[in-house]
């Protein structure tokens, strides 16, 4: 998720334009198609994002973090596809991977390196159950929610500026930018109530949670930033021109999808939603 922080130097306007114009489609494309496709993509974001959490915190550990990556890979494989048992194998050995690449390392930066599969995989696990038990328009619109949080932040921050938010972490983040985002984000909640599936969810509710979602997703976005501050690094990798790596694009959607299917789910389990 792009932050209000300012823009990548090295990157370029242009180049930052049209990597978005190919991820883009290819993500509305994967949400729209759903099935095998949608899983597809989903298993591979999931490889990349264990990928680069391990380059972050254990670079050299080439070996296990690959065992680490095909464990979270083959565990969000197995989830869409129900296989409950093997998901669970595959998670243990992503876990048990992650925790021996730590080399010697104690306390946080142990707990860190454990914490990778959880927070790839069960993000992961979130998207599968989202697409598959809410449909196409619930997926939308929880990306549409982190991407106007997005840009809400930056505008709002680049704007009016004023109090940070947390400068020891960010140091570009501002409260405005926080408010900007929630106000935009519930925009996107108000605009629900034009989606048949939303339709009988109250509009406060469906503004609320968008709202909600937008302070959810910047934590995710704040966690990720200390994680990378407290490694010395900049990006989560060079993978995409122009925007780092894929972490850095999806860190609020991380924290924000397993908020959203627990919320949609108790909202289904009201009777609210038929």
């Amino acid at each position: 998720m792009q932050s209000s922080d300012t823009p990548r130097k090295g990157g370029g306007l242009r180049t930052r334009i049209l990597s978005s114009l190919v991820m883009m489609p290819a993500m509305l494309a994967a949400i729209w198609y759903g099935g095998a496709v949608f899983a597809a993509l989903i298993v591979a974001m999931a490889a990349v994002l264990a990928w680069e959490w391990h380059g972050l915190l254990a670079p050299r550990a080439r070996g296990l973090a690959t065992v680490a990556i095909a464990g979270v890979a083959g565990c969000v494989a197995a989830a869409a596809f129900d296989l409950r048992f093997a998901a669970a194998l595959a998670a243990v050995a992503a876990l048990v991977a992650a925790l021996a690449a730590a080399g010697g390392r104690r306390g946080f930066d142990l707990a860190l390196l454990g914490f990778g599969p959880l927070y790839v995989g069960v993000p992961a696990a979130a998207l599968l159950a989202l697409r598959g038990d809410f449909g196409f328009a619930a997926t939308l619109w929880l990306f549409a929610s982190v991407w106007a949080t997005d840009i809400g932040a930056y505008a709002f921050g680049r704007t009016i500026g004023g109090p940070k938010l947390m400068p020891r972490v960010s140091p570009n983040k501002t409260w405005a930018g926080l408010v900007g985002g929630m106000l935009c984000a519930a925009g996107v909640g108000l605009a629900g109530v034009r989606v048949p599936e939303f339709q009988a969810v109250p509009w406060p509710v469906l503004m609320a949670l968008g709202a909600v979602l937008a302070v959810v997703a910047q934590v995710g976005d704040l966690f990720e930033s200390g994680v990378k501050r407290r490694q010395g690094a900049k990006d989560s990798s060079n993978l995409i021109p122009g925007h780092g790596g894929l972490l850095d694009r999806v860190d609020g959607v991380l924290t924000a999808v397993p908020a959203a299917v627990a919320v949609l789910t108790m909202i289904r389990a009201t009777g609210a939603w038929e």
